[in-house]
């Protein structure tokens, strides 16, 4: 049972040209879209869970009503992502989930687990927001308790820089409690994507500052 617990992915349409903008300008366009629907494949298959409900949020929204050849499953929730900035869009999200906490990660890192994200809604139960920082210095997870009081929690965060994590925690509330789980790698360039590749297995351990099993 889901018991109140949201759990959120954030999907683009995986169209040649629209994701993985710096793998395209190594790889191609057509190479990096490929990319991408292999790690929102590995993503959708890793953490979807009978424990918290999942949903997918789309960009765009008219590709709300897709499949992509069954990339994206049928029996998933779905709402678009909307305008904005990031920060605008997952803020969004956030003020329309159901009550309870709800998580948000992205498409980007296939290390994540169902551990990962049973870590982060256990984490929730103690703090107000739960974060996964990204290698990078950003992150690849966002939860909140409920949701935020504040419409533009996220306003001033630098995204896609090795900012965004300190920008997203100076902008919180300073009362809130603040919980931290793995650190993961995202990926973004062809050599991140290389040496997931190279080390898919028992060796993925190497992409996670404490493994995580589901």
């Amino acid at each position: 049972m889901s018991e109140g617990r949201t759990l959120v992915i954030f999907v683009k349409a995986p169209v040649a040209g629209r994701v993985k903008s710096r793998l395209a300008r190594t790889m191609g366009a057509a190479r990096a879209a490929a990319i991408y629907r292999t790690l929102t494949r590995t993503i959708l298959r890793a953490i979807s869970d009978p424990r918290w409900r999942t949903v997918l949020a789309v960009a765009p929204d008219d590709a709300r009503g897709q499949t992509f050849a069954g990339l994206w499953p049928a029996g998933l929730a779905r709402r678009g992502q909307g305008l904005g900035d990031l920060g605008e869009r997952m803020g969004r999200v956030f003020r329309a989930a159901p009550p309870g906490p709800c998580v948000i990660v992205g498409s980007d890192c296939p290390a994540m687990t169902r551990a990962h994200i049973a870590a982060a809604f256990r984490a929730l139960g103690r703090a107000d927001a739960v974060v996964g920082p990204a290698e990078d210095g950003g992150y690849w997870l966002i939860g909140l308790k409920g949701a935020p009081r504040r419409p533009r929690i996220f306003e001033g965060v630098r995204w896609s820089t090795e900012h965004a994590l300190a920008d997203t925690l100076a902008g919180l509330p300073k009362e809130w409690r603040i919980a931290r789980i793995d650190t993961l790698r995202d990926i973004d360039t062809e050599a991140d994507w290389r040496a997931w590749s190279a080390g898919r297995g028992p060796s993925q351990r190497s992409w996670s500052a404490k493994a995580g099993h589901p």
